[in-house]
């Protein structure tokens, strides 16, 4: 496999709108006894049956009832989500959207996630849950959903008593003829509404009438959570399993050759046996400890794979022969973006500013360890429990991988310990391969866990991110033209480059440079693509968590060089962007009034530094106020303005941006990914260090709604907080942080 999704399993490969799975509709809901489906096609469904006859329609995405939601008798609702709950409070959004128009409050629904599917393929034909997406991706959907549920069920009661429709209303999953006082509640509806056929239109809530969209609806999973009853990957248990631990290669692209001292290890306590995988061996044992004991005492002989060096990592790879190589790249690249003629305006500009900045590779760190269980039934079919972004993906591959059908696989999405891109199939970097392959051979059911030295020697990793800047101004200190390139290579060109068609522009590189709002009239920003020999990845903001950092550092020190404050030029600069203006206003009213610095403050001087960033629809404004201390940067506060169009939780929104914060300083301070010799250096988190508690700053953060379409949430917070700081740091120590993380950088007192 070549990446995070092989050829194979690319969702035209896969055929991922042919069909559900064909499995067993009380098996696969895991429907209890007595509960009743609500059962019946929405409109699109029966049209396009109708076009293209009932056997071979496919149900379009979105729009089944039954395959979404389970009314319960005692009124309850069970949603089956498309979407992964990982910590960003989308089971609670999708329980807020539909109750909304079905009138159930929130509180009264269960949330799992969704089997593959093709009910499920919601986000634009396929099934996604990342990029900030979810929400805005669905939001339509579910509310007619909602609103379509809620139709059959008041039908259903005007049948029975033989009443119009326009009489009765509903209330709190109850449907009401109020001149009667007659009232049913959901539960006892259902059969009826069962016979039903939907209407083709079913009216929506007025806005203004919402109680649930729109307000801080407490979490659906934060008992479960604060209770230790959620049930994550790793706390997934079925009888007959064994634990498997694994040994990988220190070298990726190394295969085990020989083992030293085998004997010696079946023999310790309670070791079943010992395998070899691709790039690891593994033992399998009824306890992980005496698992992972063992296989730490295993003695391999390791050896170059079939291809050598082209398998994997070479022998001489570093982290810093990277960055000299992306430094070194001085091709012309392709236009990612173009406005006007930025190099004629550079020539004939009063000054020109020059610049480089780069960004690490980055771990994902995630608190969770990676696992997963896998079991082979009687009947030869396999279940698999795993940690993942996208279940018709992993059930594809998980067939390929056993020798089955799609259809033969059930893959559980258990809730997942964390996101930022970690859970997606990228190569050697997840254990549900190990597991299947084990579970195999054993004739039993296998959990593979890692330990947190096998998961940083195999994450998939963060780009390490190059840019190069020049920028024109006019005689009075303004911005005429900019010329950026960005060298490297990105998550989306590598894995996903059917969805660039022609392009030959990977978006994920060039991010947070491109299609900035300032008001800069020639511009040109290139793209070199220079492919990374490690496997890269998602990481939370993607492109952004760096770019966004690289441009908005540059453009404070184009102020600084026109003699303009950093907060007045990105006003000017906004000029014909009232939306940005008024966001850039509000995080500077939220932060007391902008105010550069230095300045006095309780414990020494202090700075502040401002930003912009755009990303995943949603316009963020962030200022940052730091110290230093002790030669290090101290962040005190942070203030955010998020502007997201519209909102369903503002609750959830408010602790996305805050965590977003948490790790945007925890990258820009502290982390970074090195390797030398082929291999990573840090194998756990005392030499990967994270961002201690005592560090985090205060967040305030303001929510804009300004009517623009909705915007994504969990990813946005990140991008403005490292060029915030790093503008800050500039003010006060007059030095400019062009290589993160800060922590290389040692500031002398202020």
């Amino acid at each position: 496999m070549d990446g995070m999704i092989p050829a194979f399993a690319q969702p035209a490969a896969l055929g991922l709108s042919a069909r559900p799975a064909n499995l067993s509709r009380r098996g696969l809901l895991g429907l209890g006894a007595g509960a009743l489906v609500l059962g019946v096609a929405l409109p699109g469904r029966m049209a396009h049956a109708q076009r293209e006859g009932a056997a071979a329609a496919a149900p379009r995405p979105g729009t089944r009832v039954p395959a979404f939601l389970e009314i319960r008798p005692d009124g309850t609702v069970r949603l089956l989500s498309p979407f992964v709950e990982g910590g960003q409070g989308i089971a609670t959004a999708m329980a807020q959207i539909i109750g909304e128009e079905l009138d159930v409050e929130p509180a009264r629904f269960t949330v799992d996630c969704a089997p593959p599917g093709a009910d499920y393929l919601v986000v634009n034909g396929i099934r996604m849950t990342g990029g900030s997406y979810s929400t805005r991706s669905s939001y339509a959907i579910m509310r007619r959903l909602g609103a379509t549920a809620r139709d059959l069920l008041v039908r259903a009661a005007a049948l029975e008593w033989k009443l119009p429709e326009a009489e009765l209303t509903t209330e709190a999953g109850r449907v009401l003829h109020r001149a009667s006082g007659r009232s049913r509640g959901y539960g006892e509806l259902a059969p009826a509404a069962l016979a039903l056929p939907p209407k083709e239109t079913v009216p929506l809530r007025d806005p203004a009438t919402f109680r649930w969209i729109g307000k801080p609806v407490p979490r659906l999973d934060i008992r479960d959570k604060s209770t230790g009853r959620a049930r994550y990957s790793i706390d997934q248990r079925v009888e007959g399993m064994l634990q498997a631990a694994v040994q990988h290669a220190p070298r990726l692209g190394a295969e085990p050759d020989a083992l030293l001292n085998e004997a010696e290890v079946r023999a310790m306590p309670g070791v079943q046996s010992i395998h070899r995988l691709p790039g690891a061996v593994a033992v399998l044992s009824e306890s992980w400890w005496r698992a992972r004991r063992a296989v730490e005492a295993l003695q391999v002989a390791w050896k170059d794979g079939p291809g050598g060096d082209k398998a994997g990592l070479p022998a001489d790879f570093s982290s810093a022969g990277m960055l000299a190589s992306l430094r070194a790249e001085r091709g012309a690249g392709v236009p990612a973006e173009s406005e006007g003629d930025a190099e004629a305006a550079l020539r004939g500009a009063a000054k020109v500013v020059e610049a480089e900045y780069d960004a690490p590779y980055l771990a994902h760190g995630q608190l969770e360890p990676p696992s997963a269980l896998a079991r082979f039934n009687p009947d030869g079919t396999l279940e698999l429990w795993a940690p993942n972004q996208m279940p018709e993906v992993f059930q594809a591959v998980a067939a390929k991988l056993a020798g089955l059908e799609p259809a033969q696989v059930t893959l559980h999405s258990p809730m997942l310990g964390g996101f930022f891109g970690r859970h997606f199939l990228y190569d050697h970097a997840n254990p549900f391969v190990q597991a299947i392959l084990l579970a195999k051979a054993a004739g039993r059911p296998v959990k593979v866990l890692w330990s947190r030295e096998e998961e940083f020697g195999r994450d998939a990793l963060r780009p390490l991110g190059f840019a190069r800047f020049r920028a024109g101004l006019d005689a009075a200190g303004m911005p005429v033209a900019l010329h950026a390139k960005v060298v490297g290579e990105g998550p989306i060109g590598r894995y996903f480059g059917a969805v660039l068609g022609t392009s030959p522009v990977d978006p994920s590189v060039v991010e947070g440079i491109v299609e900035k709002p300032y008001a800069i009239p020639h511009r040109r920003i290139d793209y070199v693509r220079q492919a990374h020999p490690v496997v890269i990845a998602f990481w939370r903001s993607v492109g952004h968590s760096m770019n966004d950092y690289f441009y908005e550092s540059f453009l404070d020190e184009v102020a600084e060089a026109g003699g303009q404050d950093p907060f007045a030029l990105r006003m000017a600069l906004l000029r014909d962007r009232p939306r940005q203006r008024a966001l850039l206003q509000a995080v500077a009213d939220l932060s007391g009034g902008w105010k550069r610095g230095p300045f006095e403050a309780e414990g020494g001087r202090r700075a502040r530094g401002v930003a912009m960033a755009t990303p995943f629809g949603t316009e963020v404004a962030t200022i940052a106020e730091v110290s230093i201390r002790d030669g290090e940067v101290a962040v005190h506060d942070v203030w955010v303005a998020i502007d997201p169009g519209s909102i369903v939780n503002p609750a959830i929104i408010a602790a996305q941006v805050q965590s977003a914060v948490a790790l945007g300083l925890s990258s820009s301070l502290l982390e970074e990914a090195v390797f030398e010799n082929g291999a990573p250096k840090a194998r756990n988190f005392d030499a990967y260090p994270i961002l201690a508690r005592d560090r985090m700053p205060r967040v305030h953060v303001r929510i804009v709604e300004s009517g623009a379409p909705m915007g994504g949430i969990g990813e946005p917070g990140l991008p403005g907080v490292p060029p915030a700081v790093a503008n800050a740091v500039a003010v006060l120590t007059g030095r400019r942080v062009r290589s993160l993380p800060f922590a290389k950088t040692r500031f002398g007192s202020v």
